[in-house]
Protein backbone atom coordinates (compact mmCIF):
# COMPACT_ATOMS: atom_id res chain seq x y z
CA UNK A 1 0.00 0.00 0.00
CA UNK A 2 1.21 3.30 -0.74
CA UNK A 3 0.93 6.07 1.85
CA UNK A 4 0.92 9.96 0.38
CA UNK A 5 1.14 12.35 3.53
CA UNK A 6 -0.74 15.80 2.50
CA UNK A 7 -1.31 19.15 4.23
CA UNK A 8 -2.71 18.71 7.74
CA UNK A 9 -4.91 15.74 8.41
CA UNK A 10 -5.30 14.03 4.89
CA UNK A 11 -3.45 11.31 3.37
CA UNK A 12 -3.65 9.38 0.22
CA UNK A 13 -3.95 5.70 -0.08
CA UNK A 14 -2.87 4.05 -3.23
CA UNK A 15 -3.19 -0.31 -3.91
CA UNK A 16 -4.40 -2.53 -6.13
CA UNK A 17 -5.78 0.04 -8.82
CA UNK A 18 -7.33 1.74 -6.24
CA UNK A 19 -7.22 5.38 -4.23
CA UNK A 20 -8.78 6.18 -1.04
CA UNK A 21 -8.40 9.31 0.44
CA UNK A 22 -8.91 10.35 4.11
CA UNK A 23 -9.59 13.75 5.52
CA UNK A 24 -9.23 15.62 2.60
CA UNK A 25 -9.62 19.14 4.58
CA UNK A 26 -10.00 22.73 3.63
CA UNK A 27 -6.30 23.24 3.91
CA UNK A 28 -5.38 20.01 1.99
CA UNK A 29 -4.04 20.33 -1.77
CA UNK A 30 -6.67 20.26 -4.51
CA UNK A 31 -4.33 17.07 -5.97
CA UNK A 32 -4.60 14.92 -2.87
CA UNK A 33 -8.45 14.09 -4.38
CA UNK A 34 -7.04 13.79 -8.31
CA UNK A 35 -8.00 10.65 -9.36
CA UNK A 36 -9.97 9.74 -5.88
CA UNK A 37 -12.32 6.31 -5.89
CA UNK A 38 -14.11 7.11 -2.32
CA UNK A 39 -12.70 9.03 0.36
CA UNK A 40 -13.24 8.57 4.24
CA UNK A 41 -13.91 11.50 6.54
CA UNK A 42 -13.34 10.84 10.21
CA UNK A 43 -15.11 14.09 11.44
CA UNK A 44 -17.38 16.88 10.30
CA UNK A 45 -14.83 19.93 11.40
CA UNK A 46 -13.49 21.90 8.13
CA UNK A 47 -9.93 21.13 8.93
CA UNK A 48 -10.46 17.26 7.43
CA UNK A 49 -13.67 18.00 5.34
CA UNK A 50 -13.40 20.42 2.27
CA UNK A 51 -17.25 20.46 1.54
CA UNK A 52 -17.20 22.33 -1.58
CA UNK A 53 -14.18 20.07 -3.39
CA UNK A 54 -16.37 16.90 -2.10
CA UNK A 55 -19.75 18.29 -3.18
CA UNK A 56 -18.30 18.26 -6.98
CA UNK A 57 -16.33 15.58 -6.52
CA UNK A 58 -18.73 12.46 -7.89
CA UNK A 59 -17.12 9.40 -5.52
CA UNK A 60 -18.26 7.94 -2.70
CA UNK A 61 -17.94 9.44 0.70
CA UNK A 62 -17.99 8.33 3.95
CA UNK A 63 -18.49 9.91 7.34
CA UNK A 64 -19.94 9.58 11.04
CA UNK A 65 -23.66 8.51 10.25
CA UNK A 66 -24.46 11.48 13.06
CA UNK A 67 -22.00 14.35 11.04
CA UNK A 68 -23.74 17.40 10.52
CA UNK A 69 -22.37 17.66 6.95
CA UNK A 70 -24.89 19.86 5.06
CA UNK A 71 -25.87 19.13 1.07
CA UNK A 72 -23.60 16.35 0.67
CA UNK A 73 -24.40 12.96 -0.14
CA UNK A 74 -22.36 10.60 2.57
CA UNK A 75 -22.87 7.05 3.33
CA UNK A 76 -23.40 6.83 7.13
CA UNK A 77 -20.54 4.67 8.98
CA UNK A 78 -21.08 4.05 12.41
CA UNK A 79 -18.33 2.57 14.87
CA UNK A 80 -17.29 -1.25 15.00
CA UNK A 81 -18.61 -1.52 10.90
CA UNK A 82 -16.66 -2.95 8.65
CA UNK A 83 -17.28 -1.75 4.77
CA UNK A 84 -15.63 -1.60 1.46
CA UNK A 85 -14.15 1.48 0.01
CA UNK A 86 -12.55 2.00 -3.53
CA UNK A 87 -11.38 -1.47 -3.16
CA UNK A 88 -10.08 -1.46 0.90
CA UNK A 89 -11.56 -2.94 3.68
CA UNK A 90 -12.39 -0.84 6.03
CA UNK A 91 -13.23 -0.89 9.49
CA UNK A 92 -14.48 2.36 11.95
CA UNK A 93 -13.12 2.86 14.97
CA UNK A 94 -14.11 4.89 18.38
CA UNK A 95 -17.05 7.42 17.93
CA UNK A 96 -16.20 10.74 19.76
CA UNK A 97 -14.25 13.57 19.27
CA UNK A 98 -11.39 14.63 22.23
CA UNK A 99 -12.79 16.67 24.36
CA UNK A 100 -11.33 20.39 24.44
CA UNK A 101 -12.99 21.62 27.01
CA UNK A 102 -16.12 21.00 29.21
CA UNK A 103 -18.20 18.62 27.05
CA UNK A 104 -17.12 20.34 23.83
CA UNK A 105 -16.97 19.35 20.98
CA UNK A 106 -19.66 16.55 21.00
CA UNK A 107 -19.54 15.78 17.71
CA UNK A 108 -18.63 11.69 16.43
CA UNK A 109 -15.58 11.30 15.42
CA UNK A 110 -14.29 7.92 13.94
CA UNK A 111 -10.94 6.07 12.83
CA UNK A 112 -10.41 4.06 10.17
CA UNK A 113 -8.51 1.13 10.23
CA UNK A 114 -7.83 -0.22 6.59
CA UNK A 115 -6.73 -3.71 5.55
CA UNK A 116 -5.86 -4.73 9.23
CA UNK A 117 -2.75 -2.12 8.09
CA UNK A 118 -3.01 1.41 8.50
CA UNK A 119 -5.16 3.31 11.46
CA UNK A 120 -6.00 7.04 10.37
CA UNK A 121 -7.85 8.36 14.01
CA UNK A 122 -8.79 11.45 13.17
CA UNK A 123 -9.83 13.93 16.23
CA UNK A 124 -9.26 11.02 18.84
CA UNK A 125 -6.54 8.98 20.19
CA UNK A 126 -8.91 6.31 20.35
CA UNK A 127 -6.87 3.33 20.26
CA UNK A 128 -7.75 0.10 17.59
CA UNK A 129 -9.02 -2.89 18.57
CA UNK A 130 -6.42 -4.78 17.17
CA UNK A 131 -2.49 -4.68 16.05
CA UNK A 132 -1.96 -2.36 13.00
CA UNK A 133 1.05 -1.91 10.98
CA UNK A 134 0.85 1.75 10.62
CA UNK A 135 -0.52 4.00 12.55
CA UNK A 136 -0.93 8.23 12.16
CA UNK A 137 -0.42 10.03 14.74
CA UNK A 138 -1.50 13.43 15.49
CA UNK A 139 1.04 15.75 16.48
CA UNK A 140 -0.92 19.30 17.61
CA UNK A 141 -4.60 20.17 18.57
CA UNK A 142 -6.62 22.38 20.97
CA UNK A 143 -7.66 19.11 22.20
CA UNK A 144 -3.70 17.37 22.78
CA UNK A 145 -0.41 17.48 24.17
CA UNK A 146 3.06 15.88 23.06
CA UNK A 147 3.00 13.62 26.02
CA UNK A 148 -0.16 11.99 25.11
CA UNK A 149 0.91 11.75 21.21
CA UNK A 150 3.98 9.80 22.22
CA UNK A 151 1.80 7.51 24.83
CA UNK A 152 -0.44 6.61 21.93
CA UNK A 153 2.45 5.14 19.71
CA UNK A 154 3.47 3.22 22.49
CA UNK A 155 0.31 2.17 23.49
CA UNK A 156 -0.61 1.21 19.82
CA UNK A 157 2.78 -0.45 19.70
CA UNK A 158 2.96 -0.14 15.90
CA UNK A 159 5.71 -1.02 13.54
CA UNK A 160 5.92 2.39 12.03
CA UNK A 161 4.07 5.58 12.38
CA UNK A 162 3.66 8.79 10.81
CA UNK A 163 3.10 12.43 11.96
CA UNK A 164 -0.41 13.89 10.94
CA UNK A 165 -2.64 16.65 11.93
CA UNK A 166 0.40 19.07 12.03
CA UNK A 167 -1.32 22.23 9.84
CA UNK A 168 -1.48 24.88 12.56
CA UNK A 169 2.50 23.88 13.79
CA UNK A 170 5.44 26.55 12.31
CA UNK A 171 8.33 24.94 11.49
CA UNK A 172 10.18 25.52 14.48
CA UNK A 173 7.40 23.49 16.68
CA UNK A 174 7.20 21.24 14.04
CA UNK A 175 11.10 20.39 14.49
CA UNK A 176 10.61 20.24 18.54
CA UNK A 177 7.07 17.46 17.84
CA UNK A 178 9.09 15.11 15.51
CA UNK A 179 12.19 15.11 17.75
CA UNK A 180 10.32 14.29 20.45
CA UNK A 181 8.26 11.32 18.80
CA UNK A 182 11.50 10.21 17.27
CA UNK A 183 13.45 9.79 20.36
CA UNK A 184 10.71 8.48 22.81
CA UNK A 185 9.05 6.00 20.29
CA UNK A 186 11.66 3.54 19.72
CA UNK A 187 12.40 4.42 16.26
CA UNK A 188 9.12 3.94 14.79
CA UNK A 189 8.48 7.33 14.24
CA UNK A 190 9.01 8.89 10.89
CA UNK A 191 8.50 12.49 9.47
CA UNK A 192 6.34 12.69 5.83
CA UNK A 193 6.63 16.33 4.56
CA UNK A 194 3.58 17.14 2.36
CA UNK A 195 3.45 15.21 -0.80
CA UNK A 196 5.99 12.70 0.40
CA UNK A 197 4.96 9.12 0.24
CA UNK A 198 5.85 6.09 2.16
Amino acid sequence: MRITKYAHSCVRLEHDGGTLIIDPGVWSEPEALSGADAVLVTHEHDDHIDLLRLKGLGVPVYAPKSARIPSLDFTGVVAGEEFTAAGFRVAAQGGQHARIYGALPDCANLGYLVEDHLYHPGDSLHRPDRPVETLLVPLQGSWMKTDEAIDFVRAVDPERAYGIHDGQVNERGLGSLNGWLADQCGGRYHWLAPGSSA
